[in-house]
């Protein structure tokens, strides 16, 4: 049987006009399993995002191809959700009514957008915030409205990309076991784009590790600490040594 998503031999250049051809991904290889917490680290410009669009069927490779339930990605579609770097969220509407977007557009019923979006509020730990508009949020508080908002079409996979990444160290800290505790409670397949080896390890069942550009799986690891996982696990020896095999797989694609 093959794997839940699976990527096999993906090629993908980008050819700009007037400028030369970027190879982002070249034979790049991978797969996850249903309901998995699967963590992409890698250096700048390695294609790591770049996959994550053709996975979201955005972008389509010049070869290979990416399979989900064993049927070829060709597009975008409700069964795989982004939550981005970037808030995203609407300026002139609410914290409920940004969550509702997504079925909103999907022409679901009035009721049952606002039975959804009650429920979600509670999930990410919004209670009382439901009328308040995204100037009047934390960092925070504004990337839960953005996961809330994905998981509102119930989407069977999250795209995650570095979603933490312009929040403070501490709030990204909270977000990250606040994430922990929602993927338990949603049971979602999870893959998520870090540059952090701490939170890539904390966070996932399995870390792949990317070459530099064109991007390819260097090694995956796989990571055998037990669940639920505490804070303080992050100053054990096992995290550690994984840290530290982690990055000395990582250094020599970066460059400085």
């Amino acid at each position: 049987m093959p794997a839940y998503i699976q990527a096999r031999n993906v090629r993908l250049t980008f050819c700009p006009p007037n400028r030369a051809a970027v190879t982002a991904l070249d034979a790049f290889d991978m797969d996850v399993e249903e309901g998995e917490f699967l963590s992409i680290v890698g250096p700048s410009g390695c294609g790591k995002s770049t996959f994550l669009n053709v996975l979201l069927g955005l972008i389509k490779p010049d070869s290979g191809e990416v399979t989900m339930h064993g049927r070829k990605i060709t597009g975008p579609g409700s069964e795989r959700a982004m939550v981005f770097q970037e808030f995203g969220l609407l300026p002139w509407r609410t914290v409920q009514h940004n969550i509702e977007l997504g079925l909103e557009l999907k022409r679901t019923a009035a009721a049952k957008r606002r039975l959804v979006a009650e429920r979600l509020v509670s999930l990410v730990g919004l209670g009382g915030f439901e009328s308040h508009y995204p100037h009047e949020l934390s960092g925070g508080m504004k990337q839960r409205v953005g996961l809330a908002r994905a998981l509102a079409t119930d989407p069977d996979v999250l795209l995650m990309d570095e979603p933490f990444a312009a929040l403070d160290a501490q709030t990204r800290d909270l977000m990250q076991v606040e994430l922990l505790r929602i993927w338990r409670e949603a049971r979602k397949t999870v893959l998520f784009v870090t540059h952090q080896i701490d939170e890539a390890i904390y966070l996932s069942d399995r870390v792949l590790v990317m070459s530099k550009r064109p991007g390819r799986t260097k090694k995956i690891f796989d990571i055998k600490l037990p669940r639920p996982r505490e804070y303080e696990m992050r100053v054990t020896p096992e995290f550690n040594d994984l840290k530290l095999e982690i990055w000395n797989t990582l250094k020599d694609e970066i460059a400085i």
